[in-house]
């Protein structure tokens, strides 16, 4: 069960993220809020609407009984009652109508909390229902690279540390392998469903890259013509590659030199050397692997190393202590990743870096339930997606901290290379 958090820190987390959201639709007119209709984004006018009706339907009213603060909220804004190619052609309030109810189901919120520590109950709904806003200011964030809007201006960007430009990190880390309790135990501060329980499983010793895969690297792929290569690709691989005609990462172009450029929002730049290779999809992360003579790690051996395994997992690579800006970069404050190199203080014990923050980092586990697993409140968190989908670890640059830790499990389908994944490999034995 959730541990007990005071209203001044809930009160805090909700503040942020509520702030995040407001930044995101910054610099965007009417048309840009609403987009074009594709699989991969939801129109902006939209989401902002169901994030405030998520945090009023599973507080306020599922639990205390509240009216609605909005007429239509239940017809526009449940997603899991509304299709998503519907979503472009709903009757929507306007864009003031929509930050006026934002703001009511915000204020509300707050005032019913009080002041001292919340009860267990509320601490664990106005977490779950703050990281549900983060996981969605995440993707706006990537629907902003998506549509070549603009960078967006987050008031918590800063002069990032000088070793943002560290270069490469090449070679592997030995790991011993052990016993790892995968998973959240009991007694975790906070646990999302697909977390529960811990439950023991060994993992053999295994030599991990100790840092993700650069754009150089990658790059050796394209050029040796890889997405051409049918023998680097499973079945499935295959075919999304000719589905999609894919024969380079989705955002990077020749520059006309025989190098790379890649856009970054509605920037083109030089394509930064050093820097994790980010917006590629699972079926590109095999394929490179393959090539590589490499493998992409399970869920476990990742975890693993992460943690130092054992008993006594570390809650983070680097010990106990909260992210901070020298050990990772995560809520958006570089906009944009660095070069893998860099962050030093955020060694895991066996030299690994950067397992926290940069790039989201795919393994090869298909998401599925842990053995304890039930769902909680948000039912269709979790559940639906088992089977389906791959489980990616670690966060990325713009997740956020408060939400991200060693047993944390993002999960996406195969084919998504719009979201901040990249990827980190294992030798083969």
């Amino acid at each position: 069960m959730t541990h007990p958090v005071s209203t001044t820190r809930l009160q805090d987390i909700m503040r942020d993220a509520r702030s995040r959201s407001l930044e995101l639709l910054n610099g965007l007119c009417d048309a840009q809020l609403i987009g074009p209709q594709l699989p991969i984004v939801n129109p902006l006018h939209w989401e902002i609407g169901h994030v405030a009706w998520f945090h009023e339907y599973f507080i306020l009213r599922r639990r205390y009984g509240h009216e609605p603060l909005l007429e239509r909220g239940d017809r526009l804004y449940d997603s899991i009652g509304i299709h998503h190619h519907q979503r472009w052609d709903l009757p929507l309030y306007s864009m003031a109508d929509t930050l006026d109810y934002m703001a009511r189901v915000h204020d509300t919120l707050l005032e019913r909390l009080g002041s001292g520590m919340a009860s267990k109950q509320d601490s664990y709904l106005y977490q779950f229902t703050t990281f549900h806003e983060d996981m969605h200011t995440e993707a706006y964030t990537w629907s902003r690279q998506t549509l070549g809007y603009p960078t967006p201006v987050f008031a918590n960007a800063e002069a990032m540390p000088e070793d943002d430009s560290a270069g490469p990190l090449p070679g592997d880390a030995d790991i011993p392998g052990g016993t790892l309790m995968l998973g959240s135990p009991e007694d975790a501060p906070f646990v999302f469903d697909n977390e529960k329980w811990a439950y023991p499983v060994t993992v053999a010793p295994f030599r991990m890259a100790r840092a993700p895969v650069t754009n150089t690297d990658f790059a050796g792929f394209v050029e040796e013509g890889g997405y051409h290569r049918r023998d680097f690709w499973d079945d499935d691989g295959w075919q999304w590659r000719q589905s999609t005609n894919a024969t380079h990462p989705v955002y990077w172009q020749p520059d006309g030199a025989g190098g790379w450029t890649l856009r970054r929002f509605d920037q083109t730049i030089s394509l930064p050397p050093h820097q994790p290779v980010i917006h590629v999809c699972w079926h590109e992360a095999q394929a490179w692997c393959r090539w590589a003579g490499r493998r992409l790690p399970t869920e476990a051996e990742w975890e693993f190393a992460a943690t130092a395994g054992g008993p006594n997992k570390r809650a983070y690579p680097w010990g106990e202590t909260e992210p901070d800006i020298t050990r990772a970069n995560l809520d958006g404050r570089a906009l944009g990743v660095i070069d893998v190199g860099a962050r030093a203080a955020g060694d895991s014990i066996h030299g690994l870096r950067q397992m926290i923050g940069n790039v989201w980092e795919w393994t090869g586990t298909t998401f599925g339930p842990y053995p304890g697993f039930s769902p909680d409140d948000y039912r269709e968190y979790s559940e639906p997606l088992f089977g389906d989908t791959k489980v990616l670890r670690g966060g990325a640059w713009a997740s956020r901290s408060r939400m991200v830790d060693s047993t944390y499990r993002n999960y996406f389908g195969p084919d998504r290379r719009d979201v901040f994944a990249g990827f980190r490999t294992c030798a083969v034995t």
